[in-house]
């Protein structure tokens, strides 16, 4: 026969590693977990993780669980409130693939278009040649190699915050250079 553990001892029970007190919490909050999981996820399968996300934080807080501030079934439900809020707004955050379209435009090989292309390529790469040689390190690693700010500092070796200002420099000397070559036209 299975023994019960005091109600209001199950939290400082889990963080002493009293034997069974794992079992009681799941068994006497269980099923406030899951109704609150059901009620804000939006597959079963979600349901299901967050539950397991959210025994996991109770069982690594259940030190800090004190009775004078709230009762055990409210600490659980903040808890698991808050790792609930958590998995939405990352949820909300992602971006959601798109399908493409089932025939993509086709770019003329020859023709107006490809001369005019090669045009504003040699002019873009003129213009890059008149930046300071940092920022169009920044830039040719960028655009040209699709590298992140991350790795660009990595690969030159300065700060982030240093790539980013060299980035938005470079642009804005490039807008400058192409809006005046436009100008001249």
């Amino acid at each position: 026969m299975k023994t019960i553990l005091c109600g209001t001892m199950i939290l400082s029970n889990v963080a002493t590693g009293i034997p069974g007190a794992i079992e009681e919490c799941l068994t006497v909050y269980g099923c406030l977990v899951w109704s609150l999981a059901r009620k804000m996820s939006p597959t079963f399968e979600d349901a299901e993780e967050a539950v397991q996300e959210i025994f996991l934080d109770v069982w690594r807080h259940a030190g800090t669980f004190d009775s004078r501030v709230s009762s055990e079934a409210t600490f659980v439900a903040m808890i698991a409130r808050r790792r609930l809020v958590d998995r939405h707004r990352r949820r909300a955050s992602r971006i959601q693939p798109e399908p493409l379209p089932a025939t993509l435009p086709v770019v003329p090989d020859s023709g107006p278009y490809r001369a005019e292309h090669c045009e504003d390529v040699e002019l873009v790469a003129a213009l890059l040649e008149k930046l300071r040689p940092e920022e169009r390190r920044v830039l040719e690693l960028a655009i040209g190699h699709g590298r992140t700010h991350t790795e660009i500092s990595a690969l030159l070796g300065v700060p982030v915050g240093t790539v980013k200002s060299l980035a938005r420099r470079g642009l804005i000397r490039l807008r400058t250079l192409a809006e005046s070559h436009e100008a001249l036209r």
